[in-house]
């Protein structure tokens, strides 16, 4: 017999779901070229990501750029990362294995991450197909962004369940501040964009190397 200490997982998806980073990497450099401005190497673009495209763009833009240049790095990335977003994306290794693990219990799972909703949705569609994920939550207009907690506590209201029994699972000290915000249990995940190091002074309650080890702390067998 199972039973769960969970009744509800939200996952991240760049960083935690799939391995995003040369997509988004190329597509901004891109966009910057588009204006004359420098490119930045891929790594570095694990410090960028996380935020929102707004807000990737305030940071790869050069300093002194005014909101115009940044408006139109961020148009400019939309229509480039429209082209080529799965052209080296996928899932990390590991994570179809843990999710389908997951989805044949009754356990709600749901994506809520600050990419664009659109995006979000082209991407879930793409590399996880069928009804796995009951919510599906990218950045949208009149929904703020991660850390605040609105897009968790919407999900928890969608399941019908209480934030205390939900679990959030993230990359960066971002997810780790959104979990906490909301009342709910985090777990970290090395294998994504950010360091040991951020989860951990960020206070995530659970910290964990390999996709499979969400099971352990999800299903407990009696």
């Amino acid at each position: 017999m199972v039973s769960y200490r969970f009744n509800t997982i939200i996952f991240d998806l760049d960083g935690t779901l799939v391995d995003s980073l040369s997509d988004i990497a190329e597509a901004a450099n891109s966009a910057l070229a588009a204006l004359g401005f420098p490119a930045h190497p891929k790594e570095k673009y694990r410090r960028f990501v996380g935020d929102g495209l707004t807000t990737l763009a305030e940071r790869i833009v050069p300093a002194g750029s005014d909101k115009s240049q940044i408006s139109e790095t961020v148009r400019q990335f939309k229509i480039i990362y429209k082209k080529n977003w799965a052209r080296n994306s996928g899932p990390y290794s590991g994570i179809m294995t843990m999710l389908n693990t997951l989805a044949a219990h009754p356990v709600n799972l749901a994506v809520l991450s600050n990419k664009p909703d659109d995006f979000t949705q082209l991407f879930v569609a793409r590399f996880f197909p069928g009804s796995m994920f009951g919510q599906v939550i990218g950045n949208r207009e009149n929904l703020p962004t991660k850390p605040d907690p609105t897009g968790a506590f919407t999900i928890a209201d969608y399941f019908q369940v209480e934030s205390a029994s939900c679990l959030l699972v993230g990359d960066s000290s971002v997810d780790i501040m959104t979990g906490k915000s909301a009342g709910m249990t985090t777990m970290g995940v090395t294998w994504g964009f950010r360091e040991r190091q951020e989860l951990e002074e960020s206070g995530a309650d659970i910290i964990i190397n390999q996709p499979s080890e969400i099971l352990s702390y999800v299903l407990i067998d009696r």
